[in-house]
This record gives C-alpha cells, sequence and structure tokens, in this order.
C-alpha cells in the first residue's frame, strides 16, 4: 500500500475522509479509521467561534476564517491533538458565501494578503503539518505560490465556487497545478472505487466525501481490510458518548445508502421520536422486508 508523507506526518495510505460538516462526527470518524483511512479530518472549524472539539482521535483539524485574530491561539491550543491543520479555501456552501469565507474568499483578490498573513501565523504556531484546501479560480496560482511558503501540501477541488459539487470537476485543471509544483498534491472531487487508484497515478493522495457518508466500508474495500461496519457498530459508540438523538437520526438516514428497501427505512426514520424507533427499523431491515 503506497504511503504518503505530508511534512513529518506519514500517512499509512493514500485514502483519506474528506472534511465533511456535521458528518464527521467523532464516531463515524473512528469507524473510517476502523476500515483503513489513511487520515481522518474534523468539519470545518472556526477558530474565533470553535465549538468543543473531540479530537481524542488526532484527527486533521480544518478551520476556516477571513482573518487572522484568534489563529495562533486556536492553533497553540489544538497543537498536541491533531495530526495536521488545514486551511479551507473550498467550501462553496451559502454560509460561507454570507462570511466570504471559503471559496469566496479564494475567489476576493484583496483576500490574497489575508490568506498569507492566515498561513504565515499558523506555520509559525505548530510544527505539525501545514495544508491548503483550494478550488479552481482565477487567484489558484497565486494562492499556489504562497501556500509553496508555508505549506507542507496543497489539496484541490477543481470545481469552481459556482459549481459547487455540481458539474464535472476539471481534472486537467488539478492536473497542470500539480505540474506546477513540488508540494504533495491530494486530490478531491467525485472521489469514488472506480477512480480513486487511477487519480493516484497523477495525485499523492485522495479525499473521498460524499461515497464514504454512511459507508465507511469504503475504505475497507480500497485498502483491503476485512474490517466491515456497520450502523449498529455506530449506534452503540453514539449511545456510549450521548450525542443529540439529532444528531443519531441524520447518520441512520446516511447508513441506509445502498441498503435493501432503503427508502422505505428513510420514511420509518423520518417519523422517528426515540432510540427504540431508529433500533427497531435497522432490526427489521436485518430480518424482512419493511
Amino acid at each position: 500500500m503506497k504511503k504518503v508523507k505530508i511534512g513529518r506526518l506519514t500517512l499509512k495510505n493514500p485514502y483519506l475522509l474528506a472534511p465533511m460538516e456535521a458528518v464527521n462526527d467523532i464516531v463515524f470518524r473512528k469507524l473510517c479509521s476502523k476500515c483503513g483511512a489513511g487520515l481522518v479530518y474534523t468539519g470545518m472549524t472556526n477558530p474565533l467561534t470553535q465549538q468543543n472539539l473531540s479530537l481524542e482521535d488526532k484527527p486533521a483539524i480544518q478551520f476556516f476564517c477571513n482573518t487572522e485574530k484568534g489563529v495562533k491561539e486556536f492553533i497553540k491550543k489544538h497543537e498536541k491533538e491533531t495530526r495536521l491543520f488545514d486551511f479551507n479555501l473550498g467550501c462553496p456552501s451559502k454560509l460561507a458565501k454570507k462570511a466570504n469565507i471559503g471559496c469566496f474568499m479564494l475567489d476576493d483578490s484583496s483576500k490574497l494578503e489575508i490568506i498569507e498573513k492566515v498561513l504565515k501565523i499558523a506555520r509559525e504556531s505548530t510544527k505539525k503539518p501545514l495544508t491548503i484546501k483550494i478550488r479552481k479560480s482565477k487567484n489558484s496560482l497565486q494562492v499556489l505560490k504562497i501556500a509553496e511558503k508555508y505549506c507542507d501540501a496543497i489539496t484541490i477541488h477543481p470545481r469552481t465556487c459556482a459549481q459547487g459539487y455540481s458539474g464535472k470537476p476539471d481534472i486537467e485543471f488539478a492536473k497542470q497545478i500539480k505540474r506546477l509544483t513540488s508540494l504533495p498534491m491530494i486530490y478531491s472531487g467525485n472521489v469514488n472505487e472506480k477512480n480513486a487508484k487511477d487519480l493516484l497515478k497523477y495525485f499523492d493522495a485522495v479525499m473521498i466525501g460524499r461515497e464514504a457518508i454512511g459507508n465507511p466500508n469504503i475504505f475497507s474495500r480500497l485498502t483491503g481490510k476485512k474490517n466491515l461496519v456497520t450502523f449498529k457498530d455506530y449506534l452503540k459508540e453514539a449511545k456510549k458518548r450521548k450525542f443529540y438523538f439529532s444528531q443519531i437520526k441524520f447518520q441512520a438516514m446516511n447508513f441506509t445508502k445502498g441498503m435493501k428497501n432503503a427508502k422505505k427505512m428513510r420514511l420509518r426514520l423520518i417519523h422517528a421520536k426515540k432510540l427504540e424507533d431508529i433500533e427497531s427499523i435497522f432490526e427489521l431491515s436485518q430480518t424482512k422486508h419493511i
């Protein structure tokens, strides 16, 4: 299995769990790690308004900001609890647009100075690897040059901000960026079991996002591990940690993907009011059609 070196960090394989808001709670991350993910990420975290992060599994921490304020303190606080820090300039969400962060910050030429300040402060504040995530943008090459001063690797999602997660990612653009830098490059965008190994002919690692939702076993299949997990594994650990019912229900919906009678299960889950309801739905799915 191909290993990946990012700064001082050596990953056991190039299959990474992409940072996803809400999806990447600590239990889901642990299941993906058990199934073989080479690295798992938190969802996006704001250094100024950080929530209580569960970091006992030492994930990569992805953060966003449009000011350098609070970055040093944030990184110092969490340096021992993470494997690397990732600065997000790729998020295309409505909230990102409203706050002028993520890819909207990347597209804004007036923000290049702030981007460099954030990376400089982050680099000075940690010995852990520092990476940056970018999209296809008029400013991609300029940010690449900035990143080369401070970062240990770059993640490229070759869709534009306007595309969001629709349309085809421009893989040729990503290859062009790869050719222009000596830094390790992580590819993100529509990665699945069919194309992951082929993409690794051009990139150092791949991020798996939507294909991993409700499906930690994708990492088992890609890495040849025999570890397989089910929603019951998620539920058992989530109950121990006293997760909110809404989070467990959200993940239950995700885990129906690919199951027999998934549509009927989701309809029942919509009306679930307590954990026992969810448990009975998944028990029934193993014994008969519902």
